[in-house]
């Protein structure tokens, strides 16, 4: 598709025509930038209105990121009730609260009306709980009571991800009846793939799939065709492990309910798919230590983010520090150990790496548990024993060539055995160990692990030298 503008003369082309905003690399177009920024510089509503209304959600979040901050602010007054609000769901935190602390309560309190309860709950959690009173004040009382709900349930639980619009019908009526509540009620969600049966206490009592009611005759009663509902949700359960649920049983949608078995909600696939990305990005973020850091952060904010597990590490640092002190003397009288001494701690750093990174992920997916723990400990320390004999002769015989001297490259070999065989067994072993005492895995083994790997590495190589060239 073409771009509505042509890029050489400025002239709209057709209004009919979706605006092609991304380039051959995913990023958005620069022309379609300038197309933005010129309207909003302008002032000009007319042409702003033009270019993103018919923008998806998702698009609009792309040029939201892409525009510069004051861009963005001007963007969201310039369109006014027109502006999508569900496109803040698709930007870095940062942004969306840059945007909603510039907003008017009143103007947030109209524009989540119009949103799914998934994405108000989404947009509002992040409020002071003093501005979340004030929005939701504002909202009809139904409303008001169902995000209040969702607001209630922890972070990044089920019950925060949860849609609380739904279909449910009780077990007596006929699926004639049911088609026509589905046609003629105006508050049901847009889109959805089952509809649920409960008592009169709202008490889930099972599913039906709207394939089961386009095959059902319409006099047939619901319960006759429901389906117990195995897989629904606790309201409280980790966002996590809801996901998994759904991975493992190839799940559309599914109901969550309260303590009680009480239907509150529906969680949807396309809620799901965001879970998989956050948790994803949380643990690779987390494995390097910069916490929940974003793009969209400030220089204030990601150099605060990093601080806590740099100073760790600095003090691990002077651990490994302190170990070189230890054979300072030995250093003195064969300058050659200086050189070769990073060798050794960065090979086996890069393969604990390999093994922790195996590892987390596997402790996250739950594919590794106590039932395969001791085998995939074995097979660690093999492949561990393995690459390092590997390694051991290219870099002994190297080092035996370069310095003229085989007993120096004996010495780095074994060392570098010893270091690849600490490095496998660390990278498995610290992640599970913190796994078992509550600590998340993916925060803390990058550090430890590193410490690990450069004690026993000098420890080993400078070690070996002292006691091989009679240096003590």
């Amino acid at each position: 598709m073409e771009d509505p503008r042509d890029q050489t003369s400025g002239v709209q082309i057709s209004d009919a025509v979706h605006p092609e905003i991304y380039d051959e690399e995913g990023v958005v177009r620069a022309s379609f930038l300038a197309s933005i920024g010129a309207a909003i510089a302008d002032r000009d509503t007319l042409a702003l209105k033009h270019e993103v209304s018919r923008l998806h959600q998702s698009e609009m979040g792309d040029v939201l990121e892409a525009l510069m901050p004051e861009q963005r602010l001007a963007l969201v007054d310039l369109m006014g009730a027109d502006f999508d609000f569900s496109a803040l769901t698709e930007v870095d935190e940062a942004i969306r609260m840059d945007i909603v602390d510039n907003m008017p309560n009143a103007q947030i309190a109209q524009a989540v009306q119009e949103l799914d309860s998934d994405d108000a709950v989404y947009i509002l959690e992040d409020l002071d709980e003093e501005d979340q009173d004030e929005i939701l004040a504002q909202l009809p009382f139904t409303e008001r009571v169902r995000l209040r709900r969702s607001l209630d349930y922890p972070e990044e639980t089920a019950g925060r991800r949860m849609q609380t619009e739904f279909v449910a019908v009780p077990p007596f009526w006929t699926v004639g009846q049911t088609i026509d509540y589905m046609r003629e009620d105006n508050n049901l969600p847009e889109r959805f793939t089952q509809i649920f049966v409960i008592d009169p206490t709202f008490r889930l009592l099972g599913a039906i799939d709207l394939d089961q009611i386009l095959r059902a005759k319409r006099t047939v009663k619901i319960e006759e065709i429901m389906h117990e509902t195995r897989h629904a949700i606790p309201a409280t359960m980790d966002q996590e492990e809801a996901a998994r649920d759904f991975e493992q049983y190839d799940l559309l949608s599914a109901a969550v309910v309260d303590a009680n078995d009480r239907l509150v909600g529906v969680l949807t696939i396309d809620d799901v798919v965001d879970v998989i990305q956050q948790e994803a990005e949380e643990d690779l973020l987390r494995m390097g230590g910069v916490g929940d850091e974003e793009l969209s952060d400030t220089v204030r904010a990601t150099s605060r983010s990093r601080i806590p597990w740099l100073s760790v590490n600095l003090v691990t640092a002077f651990l490994s520090a302190s170990v070189i002190g230890f054979f300072d003397g030995t250093i003195e009288q064969m300058v050659a150990l200086a050189v070769l001494m990073p060798i050794v701690a960065s090979m086996g750093g890069n393969a604990a790496t390999q093994t922790m990174t195996v590892t987390v992920r596997a402790l996250a997916t739950r594919d590794l548990d106590i039932y395969n723990a001791g085998r995939i400990i074995r097979r660690e320390a093999m492949v561990g024993a393995i690459n390092g004999v590997i390694f051991a002769v290219l870099i002994g015989i190297v080092a035996g060539l370069w310095f003229q001297n085989p007993d120096l490259g004996g010495i780095i070999a074994a060392a570098m055995v010893i270091n690849m065989m600490a490095a496998a067994l660390g990278g498995i072993l610290i992640p599970l160990l913190l796994h078992k005492f509550g600590a998340d895995p993916a925060i803390a083994s990058a550090v430890f692990v590193t410490m690990v790997t450069d004690i026993v590495g000098f420890f080993s190589f400078l070690g070996l030298a002292a006691w091989w060239f009679g240096f003590f």
